[in-house]
């Protein structure tokens, strides 16, 4: 594979967010890299691709930077990019949980546990472990036992939490998600909120998938990523699979949007249905007039008619 995915962040700060993200798109361009990178005066947040060398050298050059220069890079080999463009945003925050008050993860934040550690923590009884993810990204895999938000934002964490503050308060806490920025700043919240034991798995998945001593284990399908690849695979001791297509409940993986531009939610679905359905979560979706699916595949009136027929098997 000559290609690799960069999965970073580091809270640190930086002054001038506009002018550090304009240059910085022009390095990134230079290196013919491909991704999405977020930078705010909290610091950055970034997932990018790129051919092994152009990928290589770009780490090189942040690590020389003295505000970044103990960044940790999560490092996947690849076949190609797993972007389409470049883009550097200059944000409020470089993970939006918009508090009230915000929470400095350099001042505040759960005790860090390493990947065996946090593997012993899922396997204790006095643990309660949260997925500090949206719900699309549990539906697919998850760390066997934790508890699936009800949220598809990050924003709502807190308020789910409070929601349901009964199930958690006086337990101990350890919290996970992909990359970890998430729990830098959730865990921070909680104990700002009167948690008192609350810990967080350090690099997340990511880095539990490739520690030696873990190697995934206790992990139960795929993990969700931004890009291209939509889900990579994290426990190498046995497979798994947890996700649940949208229409028949049988095993399945394959995440799509909803044809629906309005609509666009995610859905888990096998090709046969995605067809069958028009590429639509529900039938109000598949008869919306810019359905994506009949555009692309110049489905006819009389054949658009036949599949929405499918719709009365249904109902979710």
């Amino acid at each position: 594979m000559d290609y690799q995915v960069l999965l970073y962040y580091k809270y640190t700060t930086i002054n001038d967010p506009e002018t550090f993200a304009s240059e910085h798109l022009d390095f990134c361009k230079d290196l013919e890299l491909k991704g999405r990178i977020l930078v705010s005066t909290e610091g950055i947040n970034g997932t990018v691709s790129g051919t092994t060398e152009a990928t290589n050298k770009y780490m090189e050059a942040m690590q020389a930077d003295p505000r970044f220069k103990d960044i940790t890079f999560k490092i996947d080999a690849a076949e190609d990019h797993a972007f389409k463009k470049m883009h550097v945003r200059p944000r409020k925050e470089i993970v939006a949980l918009d508090l009230e008050e915000d929470v400095n993860p350099n001042e505040l934040t759960g005790k860090y546990l390493s990947p065996i550690e946090f593997k012993q923590a899922l396997e204790s009884d006095d643990t309660i472990v949260i997925d500090a993810r949206n719900d699309y990204e549990y539906d697919l895999g998850h760390f066997r036992g934790a508890v699936r938000p009800n949220i598809t934002r990050f924003r709502d964490l807190p308020d789910w939490i409070k929601e349901n503050k009964e199930q958690f308060m006086d337990k101990k806490i350890v919290t996970y998600c992909t990359g970890g920025i998430r729990c830098e700043k959730f865990s921070g919240w909680l104990l700002k909120e009167g948690f008192e034991d609350v810990a967080q798995l350090k690099d997340g998945i990511a880095t539990y998938g490739k520690d030696p001593e873990t190697q995934g284990e206790l992990w139960d399908g795929k993990m969700y990523v931004f890009d291209e690849r939509i889900s990579v695979e994290i426990n190498q001791v046995e497979k798994t699979v947890v996700g649940k297509e949208w229409f028949d409940g049988t095993p399945c993986e394959r995440y799509i949007n909803c044809s629906n531009p309005d609509c666009n939610k995610q859905i888990l679905v096998s090709e046969e249905n995605e067809a069958r359905y028009l590429g639509a979560c529900s039938h109000e979706c598949a008869t919306h007039e810019r359905n994506r699916y009949v555009a692309k595949h110049n489905i006819s009136e009389e054949e658009k008619a036949q599949r929405l027929e499918n719709f009365k098997q249904f109902a979710h």
